[in-house]
């Protein structure tokens, strides 16, 4: 394993491949594993006598191969730089792990006749894990864990696209709670907080699956409705005024909750640019309306 002018002695070299913090392995340039170091065996749960003679890519999870395969054909057409990949592991358990692939293609030293792979296999969990949880904070609100109006605006364009690909309507109601402010005046902000997320879960309790529910800030929430027309619209409208009436008590102050509730509907098959502003705008406005002496 060449490694440049001044290089390590051979016993040097040798020892950083044995005791290097990530899993190594020296491969053909076909891919038939030659040799690996322990960091590898332990992240494969399996020694290194089984792994050698088998491909690397037995390895890999069988949905990724074909793209590991495609990373494996850019090496060989980039044979000067190294190729970074990130894939899946399966262990020996059957647990796969995701892991950072780095594949140096090395040329033959005196005596070899056929270059090899340098493959650099590192664990990225714990990297997966915190964009995962980034990701999430972007998109979700923080106090009541429901998705934000990024991702809501992100929903409701997924189902606007179904609907114009399947003919199938779409509505969205925008909801906004009476007299919260009121409450937040009267009992503090962390009463309010406390009315917000208990909003939240009652309103996660009386909505289907294909419904996704939102917070859009302050005290307006919103739902996007797949495959809903009106009609059904209105009937769940009623189960969220019947869900929200039993009152809360916090810090012995009993609070009665209201809402105001306004439904905007798209008919299927319409372009989701089209309609998607105005859908959200008409059940503002409906909403709005409601809020005025005599709506509902």
């Amino acid at each position: 394993m060449s490694i440049g002018p001044g290089a390590l002695p051979t016993a040097d070299r040798l020892s950083v491949f044995v005791n290097a913090p990530v899993g190594v392995a020296v491969c053909a340039a076909d891919g038939v594993v030659l040799d690996g170091n322990k960091a590898l065996a332990e992240l494969a749960g399996r020694p290194v006598t089984e792994l050698t003679g088998r491909s690397i890519f037995e390895l890999v999870h069988p949905d990724d191969v074909d793209a590991a395969r495609e990373a494996a054909a850019w090496l060989t057409r980039h044979p000067d730089r190294p190729m970074r990949h990130e894939t899946r592991m399966v262990c020996a358990s059957g647990l796969a792990v995701p892991v950072q692939v780095s594949v140096s293609l090395v040329a033959p030293e005196d005596g070899e006749r056929t270059p090899h792979l340098v493959v650099f296999i590192e664990d990225i969990t714990e990297r997966k894990a915190l964009e995962a949880q980034l990701v999430h904070r972007s998109l979700h609100d923080s106090l009541t864990g429901l998705p934000n109006r990024i991702l809501f605006t992100d929903r409701l364009r997924h189902a606007l696209e179904r609907g114009h690909r399947e003919h199938t309507p779409t509505c969205v109601l925008v909801i906004d709670l009476d007299g919260f402010k009121a409450i937040n005046d009267a009992l503090g902000h962390a009463a309010g907080d406390a009315v917000l997320v208990a909003f939240a879960e009652r309103l996660r309790a009386v909505l289907r699956a294909s419904d996704t529910a939102a917070r859009l800030g302050g005290d307006e929430f919103s739902i996007v409705c797949e495959n809903t027309d009106r009609a059904d619209a209105e009937v769940l409208a009623d189960r969220l005024r019947r869900g929200v009436q039993e009152p809360l008590v916090l810090e012995g102050t009993t609070v009665q909750l209201g809402m105001s509730i306004g439904i905007g509907w798209a008919p299927g098959g319409t372009q989701p640019d089209e309609v998607l502003e105005r859908l959200v705008r008409e059940a503002d406005d409906a909403m709005y309306a409601a809020k005025r002496p005599g709506g509902r």
